[in-house]
Parts: structure tokens; C-alpha cells; sequence
């Protein structure tokens, strides 16, 4: 799914209507229906509702969506921010169906702030229907008073397209003077504030994109931005019958010197769980007993360590470790010692499988990325801000600072995938591309997240070795989603690495589309919503 620009936006609605001759009276009438038909399926014990126009499209849509809702039974309230006779297009269009089948609606003129608290009542929902991805902040006049009232009240708002005051081309993870908003539903494809912005109050606000009928050959971006969880349908077909675990791959994690055996631990657990058809575990002789227990399934290579990790390169050993082996993951608890690390740039340099590349792997090519030029194999980076930094030779603060344009530099220059976590996680790839990530939470900043994602990465790549990007996204947005699904079933405090692997299950079984077919882009469908904010 393509990431859009707000003038991307535009110019997709305007092919929509001039090419595809779809009026633009039914993109409307489709995006307020969609509004309508999320507000009374998440809220469905909100029987009084409020929706805020603004005077252009917008505010058409919430003139479409009040119609709807009323249509339903629930008692609505239309709040016009201006007068009547400023509306035009389709905008007034759609006010005049309102007031023609719908004369139990109340619409109300609101001119003046005093007006507006005036009108406040007791809502059970508002809906934010004042501007959307055309408009560029700051708010001012009726809209800024409404915004401040909204801040007051706990009740819950539904934002169509974007919270009021939101630039769309945002890519900050917060902004300062947008309403507040409990849920988005946007439409066609998200724009950069949906998928890089946090729009919502709470951790899972639901994000949505509804399909308002806008053919994929109307939707162009040329920002190479896609969203990473489009890719997990690659995930949703059944398997053969005649399955077999040679069809699956063959999954070797090296790593785990003395003190650190838990990183193989998890990330060989966490490749099992994820599907890869066998997986073996290559760890030093010291930790074998202990990576050995984390599961009956896992198989056990034991590295020689009393005269070096390069020891185990020489002689046929090498042939023997890497015999039947599909996808490497090098780097989980390696460690830095002796020589750790030139024993993972070798084991990179002498091998043809994938590989992933995490932890003590990535430090051990600190000022040799140019033995990562990839053009003839596949590699996946997965680092940390920290890790990034130091294989680009800058601080964090400068990583962070250029988050996108440094991914999709390394990852063109060197001819790998690039997988650069944090908020948002990014998969930048070798032909410029970058799918953003939007799952995952605070829970996850924990020890041993990596080391999981290192795991899922290379399980998904073992088994879909000819789709390799897809495979990469998927593995990242699964990744999030079972850290999501744990987070819902306990306490943010509570979970730990493991518990996200737990609920890959859960995350397996999810699918980014409801029964309404609403796409969501944050939040999960299906789970607790709060109706209310927290006191």
C-alpha cells in the first residue's frame, strides 16, 4: 500500500473523478458512509453524536456521515463552523441531502466562540469533520476555540481523515495545536502523518484507510514509501498438503558467548515459532547446555572457543556448520571479545545463503561497512539507532535526525535491506524503497526485542527466499503485532521479549482488514476499545 503525499493525494482524487469519471459526489458520499459505519461499530453505545463541519470537503464528509449515523437511530447534532450560504461544490451538496432527508437532525450556524459552548451538550461521540489533508496549520478562529473545548471534554472523538490541524506531510511523531482524537479514518491510502505521526490518545487508537473507490491506477506516489503491513499477506496462504520441512528452510543462528547465551536462546525460539521448517542453534561449547533447554525442536551446533571463534572456519568446519543450511543469522550475544568479531566478518565473507545481521554481528563491521556491498546476495542489517550510528560513523542524534534518508542511502549504497528500528521502524531496500512499520509499542523496550526480530527475520526469510523484501516487511509488522496482542493481554510493564513470541500466533491469524474491509493501519480490530478516556 502506497504512503501519499498530501498533493498526492489531491491529484489521486483528481484522476479518480476526470479519468475514471467517478463523480466527485460519491467519493464523498462512500468517505462519510465509511466514517458513519466505523462509529457505529466501535461506538455502538454512543446514542448522541456531535459532528464538527468545516465549510470544504471535510465537512462534507461529516454532512454524509451525520446521515448516516441519524439514519441509524442515533440522535445527531450537525455543528457548522460558519454559515450555511459560505458552503460550495459538493460540500453544500451534501448539507442539502442532510436537510432534505434528515429533518431530525439539528444543524446548527456556529459564528462566534460563545456560540460554540453554547452548544455543548452531552455527547456520547464527536466526530471531527472541520479539515483534513489539504489544510497546512496553524488552526485559527472557530476552529481553534473548538479544539480547546474538545480538551475539556472526555468524550471520545472520531477524526475523519485527520485529526483537525494536522499537517498530512507531517513526519513527526507528535505536533503541537491539532485536536485531539481517539480514532482516524482516513481514506484510499494513508498520508505520511498517518503512518509516521502517533494521532491518537490512546497507545492503540485505531488508525483506518477506507476504500472510497479510487482504482489503484489513480493512486501514484513518487516517494517510494510504502506501509510495511500490506506485506503480511504474504503469510496468508494456507500451505500445501504435502508440506514437508525441507520446504521451509533451514534457519543457523550463531552467537551466544559465555553470559550472553540468552540472545541465541531467543532468537532461535523465535525463528521456530515464526515457521521456518528447522533451526540450529551455534553457540560456543560453554552455553550449549543452556541454549540447548530453551526448546526440544532446536537443533545444537557447539563451536570450538578455547583457541578462537576462527577455528571454527578452518580444517572443513566451516562446510560441516553451514551443511543444509538455507539462512544465516549471525550477531545475536556474540560479544566482542577476542576474536568475536572476525570470526563474523569471515563467516559473512565466506558464505552465499542470506544472512541477517544483528547485534555483536553489526559491531564486528564498524569501520569496514564496505565488506557489506551485497549486489550478488541477499543481507539484512537490523540495527538500533545506537548500532547504526556507530556503523555510520555518526551519533545518535544525527541518526535520528535524518532517519529516512540515512536508511535508503546505506541501503542503496551497499545493495542490502536495511531494517532501522525505533519509531517508526523502516525497511529500506536496494532500489530506494522504504516500507514504514506502524506496529509495535512501548512494551517492547525491552532486552531481547532484537534478538526476537532477528529470529522472525530470518525464519521468514528461509521460507519465502524469492521475496525477500516482503518477507523482511512482513517479518518487521509481525514483529510489532505480537508485541501489540502481548501488550493488550498484560501490562505494558509486565512483557518481556519472550511474551511477544507467545502471540505470534495471534499475529499470524490477524488480518490488517476488518469485516468492513476498513484497513487498519494502527490499532488492532477485534480488541477491547475504550469508549471513554481516562478520567
Amino acid at each position: 500500500m502506497k504512503i501519499l503525499t498530501a498533493a498526492e493525494m489531491g491529484a489521486a482524487d483528481r484522476r479518480t473523478v476526470e479519468e475514471f469519471e467517478t463523480p466527485l459526489g460519491a467519493l464523498m458520499e462512500a468517505a462519510g458512509s465509511a466514517v458513519a459505519a466505523f462509529c457505529l461499530r466501535q461506538y455502538p453505545a454512543a446514542s448522541r453524536v456531535t459532528v464538527l463541519c468545516g465549510k470544504g470537503n471535510n465537512g462534507g464528509d461529516g454532512f454524509v456521515a451525520a446521515r448516516v449515523l441519524a439514519a441509524a437511530g442515533k440522535t445527531v447534532r450537525v455543528l457548522l463552523l460558519g454559515r450555511v450560504d459560505e458552503l460550495k461544490g459538493e460540500a453544500a451538496a451534501a448539507l442539502a441531502r442532510l436537510q432534505s432527508e434528515t429533518a431530525e437532525v439539528s444543524i446548527l450556524e456556529v459564528v462566534d466562540e460563545v456560540m460554540l459552548r453554547n452548544a455543548h451538550g452531552e455527547e456520547g461521540l464527536f466526530v471531527d469533520a472541520i479539515v483534513g489533508t489539504g489544510f497546512k496549520p496553524p488552526l485559527r478562529g472557530l476552529a481553534l476555540a473548538a479544539r480547546d473545548l474538545l480538551k475539556e471534554l472526555n468524550v471520545p472523538v472520531v477524526a475523519v481523515d485527520l485529526p483537525s490541524g494536522w499537517d498530512a506531510d507531517s513526519m513527526e511523531q507528535t505536533v503541537e495545536g491539532a485536536f485531539r482524537a481517539d480514532a482516524v479514518v482516513t481514506f484510499t491510502a494513508p498520508k505520511l502523518a498517518h503512518v509516521f505521526g502517533h494521532l491518537t490518545a490512546e497507545t492503540f487508537g485505531p488508525v483506518v484507510v477506507a476504500d472510497i473507490g479510487s482504482p489503484d491506477a489513480a493512486v501514484r506516489s513518487e516517494t517510494g514509501f510504502t506501509w510495511a503491513g500490506a506485506a503480511k499477506t504474504l503469510t496468508e496462504k494456507p500451505r500445501p498438503m504435502n508440506s514437508n520441512k525441507g520446504k521451509f528452510g533451514h534457519v543457523l543462528v550463531v552467537g551466544g558467548a559465555w553470559g550472553k547465551a540468552g540472545a541465541p536462546s531467543m532468537a532461535s525460539l523465535a525463528a521456530l515459532r515464526t515457521g521456518a521448517g528447522l533451526v540450529t542453534a551455534g553457540v560456543p561449547e560453554s552455553t550449549v547446555g543452556i541454549v540447548a533447554a530453551v526448546a526440544p525442536e532446536l537443533m545444537i551446533t557447539s563451536l570450538a572457543e578455547s583457541q578462537g571463534l576462527l577455528r571454527n572456519l578452518e580444517g572443513g568446519r566451516l562446510e560441516k556448520l553451514m551443511k543444509g543450511i538455507t539462512v544465516l543469522a549471525v550477531g545475536p550475544g556474540l560479544g566482542t571479545d577476542g576474536d568475536a568479531s572476525e570470526f563474523a566478518r569471515e563467516l559473512v565473507a565466506k558464505t552465499q545463503v542470506p544472512v541477517v545481521i544483528d547485534a555483536d554481528g553489526l559491531n564486528a563491521f564498524v569501520g569496514k561497512t564496505e565488506l557489506l556491498k551485497a549486489e550478488w546476495r541477499t543481507l539484512v542489517l537490523t540495527p538500533h539507532p545506537g548500532e547504526m550510528a556507530r556503523l555510520a560513523g555518526m551519533t545518535v542524534k544525527e541518526v535520528e535526525a535524518d532517519r529516512v534518508g540515512l536508511a535508503r542511502r546505506f541501503a542503496t549504497e551497499h545493495g542490502l535491506t536495511l531494517v532501522l528500528k525505533g519509531w517508526r521502524t523502516l525497511v529500506a531496500h536496494p532500489d530506494g524503497s522504504v516500507a514504514v512499520n506502524t506496529t509495535g509499542n512501548p512494551s517492547m523496550a525491552k532486552g531481547g526485542s532484537g534478538d526476537i526480530l532477528t529470529g522472525i527475520v530470518a525464519a521468514m526469510l528461509a521460507q519465502f527466499p524469492n521475496d525477500v523484501a516482503r518477507a523482511v516487511e512482513t517479518a518487521v509488522y509481525l514483529h510489532g503485532l505480537a508485541g501489540d496482542f502481548a501488550a493488550h493481554a498484560m501490562d505494558e510493564h509486565t512483557v518481556l521479549a519472550t511474551d511477544t513470541v507467545k502471540h505470534l500466533s495471534d499475529a499470524f491469524r490477524y488480518r490488517v482488514k476488518d469485516a468492513d474491509g476498513l484497513t487498519w493501519i494502527c490499532g488492532l480490530h477485534g480488541q477491547n476499545f475504550k469508549e471513554h478516556r481516562a478520567a
